[in-house]
Formats: structure tokens, C-alpha cells, sequence
């Protein structure tokens, strides 16, 4: 069989989920490079500047790594704000060569698989995990069969059905697969500045808003766990062995909820402290922070540590959110981490469907006498996919029209459609609510206490936004939260070498390799035989494209 050549198409940062089927395509002995967009001023995250945005569009260079590859098959993972992005690289990789297989994976077509793949550049969509189903599809396109079903894997034949595989149960597994591919991310991301990885997959709550809220309900089979988590030796062996190749400065675990066993955690803090000693930061819940998980993350290293509040209000998070913690199970954790030194980053969301106002004042009293060192703000977005979307559709929050919109890509972000929101009384309120959160923890601990929206509601409106973000960069900056200097850093990086090009300078590569040492070099040894699920692959559905 011969290999494949594979490009990845990825854009802003580092995607895990492309560095996991990287490493696999490689395992498989494909061949495989990256064609990536840094997207200056438009990254889909913090930087949205659509004025200055297209004089830095790299949208080309992408195009030009695709026609010097001349790959056989190009690979996305959408999310619904990169998504139609993806969809015209897609096409214009197929105008230049229409024998080249696309494949679509990701949070987005998972919420979506039909209207992903009906559209004429994309050939297969992986519907939620694809560790098993990636390799299973590039040994199909190999071998020239375009009609064998494959599970978690939705495709068009030759003739234009549609074929869907059953959807598997998820990796349950994680120590066999081999560690993320990191080597594709060096020409284009410092990843010594902050070193991501992945100690287990999945989460234990089901956030109405969040993509696991469909995400754990898409196995047709409901056998085994969706929150897996990796031996501490398997981790430690993937940091060994990053720490050989770069010089990294910190590390971020990317778990939607770090360390849900303390048998594990209690293991890994003592491991880590020994081998790797390098500060870390990580991601929690308040049902999952307690004096002794406080006590071993911040004596293994742990430095900051990020937990989703979202609303103060008990009965709304209960009622439509799906959160079911107290306030007190906030504070709490926040009492703690404080005690035992560790930095607090919240996450706080703006504009929830139905929630009362008054839920903002409650977090600002709490924020003010637990003194969390960020706040970081998100407004609702209605995912595809999640309850609350479905819900938002149901009650005419959302338009038909709207829902078909964020179903495609075309107004992920909900709120800053001005057009959008009916009550702007309610919205000035949100957006001074904004400017105080993120201000907050650099305010001294007596202003903490007095402001009121009423002191920011006599900035200028126009002024609001610029304020709420410059409040941001101030607090980043004085707090030296690690994502915020890794993020600064990086754009710095594109902006440089994005002038550089343009007067035909070339510049280096963003990471040094240290040591050529391989992610591969690592050989998994399973202490017990590993559990496998037979799942049949038969053909459910064959149905003619539309």
C-alpha cells in the first residue's frame, strides 16, 4: 500500500486534536506537513480587528504550501468560527486538484456532519472522535475503496451516496496512542513558551452551553467512559521527552477538567515535582478543588488555575445551564487556591439567555472578596449541537434564519451582531459589568469593594469596548498570566515575520530544537491486556446526495 501524502490545514495556534491524528498518520508511515494561517487581527479568539485584518491576510501562503505538496488528502478540524474559512481553502484546493480527498473533523461537523458534507469540497466528515476512524480512512483512500463504511465516518462514494458508519464507542485506551506531533507546530508556534498537552479526555458535567453537551451523547453504543484519563507514566514519558527537544517555560494541560481522580492526582504531583519540576498550569470545576487537590498541585508546581464560574445565580445555572455546584462550592475553591497560593482565573459569560441581571451583582461581591488575579469574560455564543441552542430556537430567542447562520459558520458570535441583541438597556449593563470584571484584580482592594456599574456607564458608549479590552491587557500584563505573554508573544512573532516576507526576508523557524530526540521514540508497554470493543462496521445508511 502506498503511503499518503497528508496536509493539515490549521489556523491562529496549536490544535491538539491535529497533533494527535498527525502522530497517527505518521504511526501509518504517511507522510505528513501542515499549511498554517497565523490570521493576524482576525485569529477567532481576542484579536478581531476587521479594518486592519485583510492587509495581513496569508491566506496565499497556505495555498502555496498545499500546491508544493501536492497532497492526497487535506484534513481540517473545524470549529463553527473557523469553518467557513476551511470550507474555501477546501475549494480552492479542489479547483487546483479535484482527485485530492478532503476531510473535515472536529467540534463543528460533529454538531453538523450533513451540512458539512453536503457541500462539494468535502469527501469524509469524522463525526467526534477520529483516532480509530482517521487511520481506517487513509488506509481505505490507499487501497482505492471509496465504499467500505468506516465507523464515526460519514462520506460520499464515487457515484455521490452517502455512506455512515456506525458511531463507536469512544478510545477508552489512551496510553496506546502515541503522543501528539509536535514537530509540525515548530515553524510556526513557540511552543516553549507554553507547552501544550492533554492529560485525559472528556468531562464530567454537561454544560448546556459547552460542545459536550452532545459531544458524550454521540456513541450509538454506550459502553465504557467518556472522561479517560492517561497513566501518570504515560504523561510523564510525553514531558520527558518535550523537555529534551525544547526549552519550555511552562506547561498548559488543556483537560476540560484536570485531574478528576485525586488517587491520580496524588501520583502525578509527587512524579511530576521529581522528573519534570517545571511550572504548570490547568483547568478545573469548583466540585473538583479542595484543600488537599489545592495542597498538590501547588507543591508539584501548579501556578495557575482556571475554573468556569459563568453565573452566580444557583437556581439559573440549575435550571438552564445544567451546573449544579452552589455558590459556596465556588467560593470555597476560591478560598483555598488562594491559601495555598495558587492563582485564580475565572471564567465568566456575558449575556446567558434568561438569566437576571441580578446574577451580575452577586458575582461582582464574590469577585471583590475572593480577589481571583483574571476574570476573563466570554459572551454567549449558541453553538450548534448544544441545548442551549435548541432551546434558543424553540422559544424564538433565535431566528430560523439566525440558527441556519450559526449552523454554517456565518454569525458565531452572536453578540457582537449589534443587530442581534433587542435589548440594548440590558446590554450597556453587561458591557460595564465586563470593564469592572476584567479590571478588577489590579484595582486596590478598596475600589474592589465600590465600583458599581454606574461609574462605568459614564464612559463614553463608544469608549466601552476599547476599555474593557485595555483593562484586559492591563491586567495581563500586571498579573504575568502565562497565556496572555504566550499569546503576546506569538502574534509578535507572525507580525515580524509577516513584514520580513513581505520584503523578502526569511525568518527562522518559531521554536529551536534542542535535541533531535522523536516523539515517536517512546514504545507503549501495556501492564494488561488492553479492552477492546468489536464494533461491526456494517453499512446503516446509504443514502443519494442532495
Amino acid at each position: 500500500m502506498k503511503p499518503l501524502h497528508v496536509t493539515f490545514v490549521a489556523l491562529g495556534t496549536e490544535q491538539l486534536g491535529i497533533s494527535q491524528i498527525s502522530a497517527l498518520a505518521k504511526r501509518d508511515g504517511h507522510e505528513v506537513s501542515l499549511a498554517f494561517s497565523a490570521s493576524l487581527f482576525h485569529d477567532r479568539f481576542n484579536l478581531e480587528f476587521p479594518s486592519i485584518a485583510p492587509f495581513f491576510d496569508d491566506t496565499k501562503n497556505v495555498m502555496e504550501v498545499i500546491i508544493k505538496n501536492k497532497p492526497d488528502v487535506i484534513c481540517f478540524s473545524a470549529l463553527t468560527s473557523t469553518y467557513q474559512w476551511m470550507l474555501d481553502i477546501a475549494r480552492k484546493a479542489k479547483e487546483i486538484d479535484h482527485r485530492v480527498k478532503v476531510i473535515f473533523g472536529g467540534v463543528h461537523p460533529s454538531a453538523v456532519p450533513d451540512l458539512v458534507l453536503i457541500r462539494p469540497q468535502v469527501d469524509y466528515v469524522v463525526v467526534g472522535e477520529g483516532d480509530e476512524a482517521f487511520p481506517r480512512i487513509l488506509q481505505n483512500i490507499a487501497k482505492g475503496d471509496f465504499t467500505t463504511p468506516i465507523y464515526n465516518t460519514r462520506f460520499k462514494t464515487p457515484n455521490g451516496q452517502v455512506v455512515i458508519g456506525i458511531q463507536k464507542g469512544f478510545m477508552q485506551e489512551l496510553d496506546s496512542l502515541p503522543f501528539f506531533d509536535k514537530t509540525i507546530w515548530e515553524e510556526h508556534v513557540r511552543l516553549g513558551d507554553l507547552y501544550l498537552t492533554m492529560a485525559s479526555r472528556g468531562c464530567p458535567y454537561r454544560c448546556t452551553f459547552c460542545f459536550n453537551n452532545f459531544f458524550a451523547k454521540l456513541p450509538e453504543e454506550k459502553s465504557g467512559k467518556y472522561v479517560r484519563i492517561r497513566s501518570v507514566d504515560h504523561m510523564i514519558a510525553e514531558l520527558k521527552i518535550a523537555t529534551k527537544r525544547y526549552k519550555i517555560h511552562k506547561i498548559d494541560f488543556q483537560d476540560d477538567v484536570f485531574a478528576t481522580s485525586k488517587k491520580w492526582l496524588k501520583d502525578f504531583s509527587e512524579t511530576y515535582k521529581k522528573e519534570i519540576n517545571l511550572p504548570y498550569n490547568i483547568l478545573t470545576h469548583p466540585r473538583y478543588m479542595d484543600a488537599e487537590v489545592a495542597k498538590w498541585l501547588k507543591d508539584s508546581g501548579c501556578e495557575w488555575v482556571q475554573m468556569g464560574v459563568q453565573s452566580m445565580d444557583e437556581n439559573f445555572k440549575k435550571d438552564s445551564l445544567m451546573r449544579y455546584e452552589k455558590s459556596d462550592h465556588v467560593s470555597q475553591a476560591l478560598e483555598v487556591m488562594h491559601k495555598h497560593g495558587l492563582k485564580a482565573k475565572v471564567d465568566h459569560m456575558l449575556g446567558l439567555p434568561d438569566e437576571p441581571i441580578s446574577s451580575q451583582e452577586i458575582a461582582r461581591e464574590l469577585y471583590a472578596t475572593h480577589h481571583p488575579k483574571r476574570i476573563q469574560t466570554f459572551w454567549t455564543c449558541y453553538l450548534p449541537g448544544t441545548d442551549m441552542m435548541k432551546e434558543a430556537e424553540q422559544k424564538g430567542t433565535i431566528t430560523k434564519e439566525q440558527a441556519n447562520k450559526i449552523n454554517e459558520g456565518e454569525d458565531f458570535y452572536f453578540f457582537r451582531n449589534t443587530e442581534n441583541v433587542k435589548d440594548k438597556t440590558l446590554m450597556d449593563k453587561y458591557m460595564a459589568y465586563e470593564v469592572i470584571f476584567r479590571i478588577m484584580p489590579v484595582l486596590p482592594e478598596s475600589w474592589k469593594l465600590k465600583i458599581r456599574t454606574e461609574h462605568v456607564q459614564m464612559i463614553p458608549g463608544f469608549l466601552v469596548g476599547p476599555a474593557a479590552s485595555i483593562s484586559d491587557i492591563i491586567t495581563g500584563f500586571r498579573q504575568k498570566n502565562p497565556e496572555f505573554s504566550a499569546y503576546a508573544l506569538h502574534n509578535l512573532y507572525h507580525l515580524y515575520k509577516f513584514v520580513m516576507r513581505k520584503i523578502g526576508i526569511r525568518v527562522g523557524p518559531a521554536t529551536k530544537v534542542r535535541n533531535d530526540i522523536r516523539f515517536d521514540s517512546y514504545q507503549y508497554e501495556p501492564k494488561a491486556p488492553l479492552k477492546t470493543t468489536q464494533v461491526s462496521t456494517e453499512k446503516i445508511s446509504t443514502e443519494k446526495e442532495a
